[in-house]
């Protein structure tokens, strides 16, 4: 995981619109960074929807939500209107930002080892700085935990 304290790595990537999205657009607002596995799944549903019910108190904080996952494009947008997420999930096939963030991991998938996101959230500041890092975050409670946060 990424240290606090650090310049978060700039990407750029699609998102579920199929528009580029860079993190420095965000400059001069808060952040909340999260990788998760996979869209569809029920921890990432149950992740993606506390972000979307509780959104309007990160806008009131001026906090802006990224999801990021390997899914696709399409995938992504099917997510985001299946649930009515209102905010950006950013398709990541290549593990561009995946890896810089340090979140593709080994990990234990019924007995066996399998590469995959390890599901991990990051605060970013107005100055593009990590604030805060949590790693292997409980998908349910992870959105108040963030609200909590700001």
């Amino acid at each position: 995981m990424l240290e606090v304290g650090m310049k978060a790595p700039d990407f750029t990537l699609l998102n579920q619109n199929g528009e580029e999205v860079s993190l420095k657009d965000y400059r001069g607002k808060k952040v909340i960074l999260y990788f998760y596995p996979k869209d569809n799944t029920p921890g990432c549903t149950k992740q993606a929807c506390g972000f979307a019910e509780n959104y309007p108190h990160f806008q009131e904080k001026g906090a802006i939500v990224l999801g990021v996952s390997k899914d696709s494009v399409k995938s992504h947008k099917k997510f985001e209107e299946k649930y009515n997420l209102p905010f950006t999930i950013l398709s990541d096939p290549q593990l561009e930002a995946i890896q810089a963030y340090d979140v593709w991991k080994e990990k234990n998938m019924y007995g066996k080892k399998v590469m995959g996101v390890v599901r991990t959230t990051y605060l970013i500041n107005e100055e593009g700085i990590i604030e805060k890092a949590f790693g292997k975050v409980k998908a349910a409670d992870n959105p108040l935990q963030m609200l909590n946060e700001l």
